[in-house]
C-alpha cells in the first residue's frame, strides 16, 4: 500500500548530477506547520539538493494546485508529513530541464518537460527547481504553453491508473464518471472517450457544457435530477471522484456484474492520521478488504481505493493526447508564485471553481 511505503521514505537526496544546474539555491514556497492558506512563506535563497542518478532537475516554468494539496496544507496525511516538516507543497510541472543524473537516457538539458510527482513525494514543485525521476517526465506537447501543460499530468495520471491499469477499460465499454467538473473527472471523460468508451458523467449545471465538449455522451446535473432514474443500463466501470456513501452506492448499483467501481476517497490516511501509522493502515486495510469482499459476493462487482502512481507508458499517452487536443484541463486562474496564498485562498473558497496555476518567471 502507498502510503505504508511513503512512511519508510526520507527526504535526503544523494549525489549524482551528470551536469550543473546554473543555480545552487532557489526560491520556494515552503510549508512549516499544517493550518491555512497563511501559514505558507516564500523562502529565498533555498538549497537545490543534489540529484540520485535517475533523477531531473526542471527549471519550472509552471504549476498548478490540486487539492491534495489544500489537503496536505491543512494536516492531511500528518501521520507521515508532520516529522518531515516542512515540506514543499505542489505534484504538477512544466518547466525545462536543468540538470539530470547521472543514469537518465530519455532527457537532456534544455528540453521542455512536464510531469507529476507521487503523492507522497516530501519535495513538491512549488520551487523555481523542482526534482522529479526520470518516469516522472516527458516532453512538453509543443502545441500547449507551460501554463495549460501544468494543469494536465497529476489529474490524467490519477485517471489513468483507474481506467487503464485497474479496471483495464477497453472499445464498447460504457464508462460513468461521478463527479466529471473537476480535473480529474474531465481527464477520465477524455481518456475513455479517446479509448473508445461511451462516457455518462454527473456534475454542477455549471459544468455540463464542459463535459458534453470534452466527450460525455450524457450528462446529468446532480443538482436537479435523481442519478439513478436518469441513467440507463449498466456500466462495465465506475470512477467515483465524490466518494461519498450515497455516491458509492449509486455507483455499484448500476455496475455490471464483472464491473469495476474506483473511487478516489481511500480512507487509507485518514486513518492513519486519527489512529497512528501502526494501528491507522491495518484498519484501513482490513476495511478495504472487507468492502471487496462485500462487493464481490454481493454483486459480483471489483472495488478499489484509487491514487495516482508514476506510469511512463500513461504519461506518454497523455502527452500524444494532448499533442493531439484530444486531453485539455482548463485553467480558470493564473497567480505569480510570490502570491501562493491568494492562490490557495480561492481554491479553499471555491471562489474560482476550476484549475489554478502558478506561473514562475
Amino acid at each position: 500500500m502507498w502510503w505504508l511505503a511513503a512512511a519508510r521514505r526520507t527526504s535526503a537526496l544523494r549525489p549524482g548530477l551528470r551536469s550543473l544546474s546554473s543555480s545552487t539555491t532557489c526560491r520556494t514556497v515552503v510549508l512549516p506547520r499544517f493550518g491555512g492558506p497563511e501559514v505558507l512563506e516564500v523562502r529565498h535563497a533555498v538549497a537545490v539538493p543534489d540529484l540520485k542518478p535517475r533523477q531531473v532537475l526542471v527549471r519550472a516554468r509552471a504549476v498548478s494546485i490540486n487539492p491534495l494539496d489544500l489537503r496536505m496544507r491543512s494536516g492531511y496525511g500528518r501521520s507521515i508529513f508532520e516529522p518531515l516538516l516542512p515540506l514543499i507543497l505542489g505534484r504538477d510541472v512544466s518547466g525545462e530541464v536543468a540538470a539530470v543524473g547521472a543514469s537518465v537516457s530519455s532527457l537532456s538539458v534544455g528540453q521542455e518537460v512536464f510531469g507529476a510527482l507521487h503523492p507522497t513525494a516530501v519535495r513538491g514543485t512549488y520551487s523555481d527547481y523542482a526534482i522529479l525521476a526520470e518516469d516522472e517526465l516527458t516532453l512538453k506537447p509543443s502545441s500547449v504553453t507551460h501554463v495549460e501543460a501544468s494543469a494536465i499530468p497529476f489529474a490524467a495520471l490519477t485517471a489513468w491508473r483507474a481506467l487503464m491499469s485497474t479496471a483495464r477499460i477497453d472499445n464498447g465499454q460504457r464508462i460513468l464518471v461521478i463527479g466529471g467538473g473537476g480535473a480529474v473527472g474531465l481527464a477520465a471523460i477524455q481518456l475513455a472517450a479517446a479509448a473508445g468508451c461511451s462516457v455518462s458523467t454527473t456534475c454542477g449545471s455549471q459544468s455540463i457544457e464542459r463535459v458534453l465538449a470534452v466527450g460525455a455522451e450524457q450528462a446529468i446535473d446532480y443538482t436537479t435530477e435523481d442519478i439513478e432514474l436518469a441513467i440507463k443500463g449498466e456500466f462495465n466501470a465506475v470512477l467515483d471522484t465524490i466518494g461519498i456513501q450515497e455516491t458509492e452506492r449509486v455507483g455499484i448499483n448500476l455496475l455490471k456484474k464483472g464491473g469495476h467501481y474506483m473511487t478516489l476517497q481511500g480512507e487509507t490516511a485518514a486513518l492513519a492520521d486519527r489512529y497512528g501509522l501502526g494501528l491507522g493502515i491495518p484498519a484501513a486495510t482490513a476495511i478495504l478488504f472487507k468492502k471487496q469482499i462485500q462487493y464481490r459476493y454481493s454483486h459480483g462487482i471489483e472495488y478499489s481505493w484509487t491514487y495516482m502512481r508514476a506510469d511512463a507508458e500513461g504519461l506518454d499517452e497523455i502527452r500524444r493526447l494532448s499533442e493531439a487536443g484530444k486531453l485539455k484541463i482548463p485553467v480558470e486562474k493564473t497567480f505569480p508564485i510570490t502570491q501562493i496564498k491568494e492562490a490557495h485562498e480561492v481554491k479553499e473558497k471555491r471562489i474560482v471553481p476550476g484549475k489554478v496555476v502558478l506561473e514562475i518567471d
